[in-house]
């Protein structure tokens, strides 16, 4: 999957404009994979801002005139709840990851990996973080395709890799993650 898909103008060379022989403008060949990762990864740090300036209650317009923050359609306020469920889960996620216990796998979700590893007491807890995780993620990837004109529910796959791109190139290291081929590996 790696043909060209985008080209990029990176500018026109002065020794054009100066009458000069030689190319009229520099191209870069930009593969599918980080093209479909640049629409991602826009488009979820627009839904991450938008959390930012949600959690105002009020704003000032350009003007200098208090606005209190307009009411959100569903699927946004949908999406809000799942970022910042995601972000009050992380410390808990974080931790049963540097124990070996959770892993990030090839589909863009979180996966228990070692039971014998979770005291009785936390399992309850250990299952719904992960449930309610794997759910939050599922919100934010059908969202991102929802508001990016370029893709459709039938790109959701294509985008669930390539949130656990992402997810295994955050990880850190000693963290548990799934290669696109299944494999489970440390990361070093």
């Amino acid at each position: 999957m790696n043909r060209p898909l985008l080209f990029l103008l990176t500018g026109i060379w002065w020794g054009v404009v100066s009458g000069c022989g030689g190319p009229l403008v520099g191209i870069t060949v930009v593969d599918e994979r980080t093209a479909l990762e640049n629409q991602v990864l826009g488009t979820y740090k627009e839904l991450q801002q938008e959390v930012l300036l949600l959690a105002s209650v009020r704003y000032i317009d350009p003007q200098g005139n208090l606005k209190p923050v307009p009411n959100l359609p569903p699927g946004k306020k949908e999406v809000i709840r799942a970022i910042q469920r995601s972000a009050f889960n992380k410390d808990d996620i974080d931790r049963l990851k540097a124990q070996g216990i959770l892993g990030e796998n090839n589909e863009g979700g979180l996966t228990v990996l070692d039971w014998k590893k979770v005291p009785d007491a936390e399992r309850a807890f250990v299952e719904n973080l992960v449930a309610e995780e794997n759910a939050d993620r599922a919100v934010i990837m059908r969202r991102v395709i929802e508001t990016n004109e370029t893709f459709t529910l039938q790109d959701l796959p294509r985008v669930r890799k390539l949130f656990a791109a992402l997810n295994r190139d955050n990880a850190r290291k000693g963290e548990f993650v799934q290669l696109e081929s299944g494999e489970w590996i440390v990361k070093e």
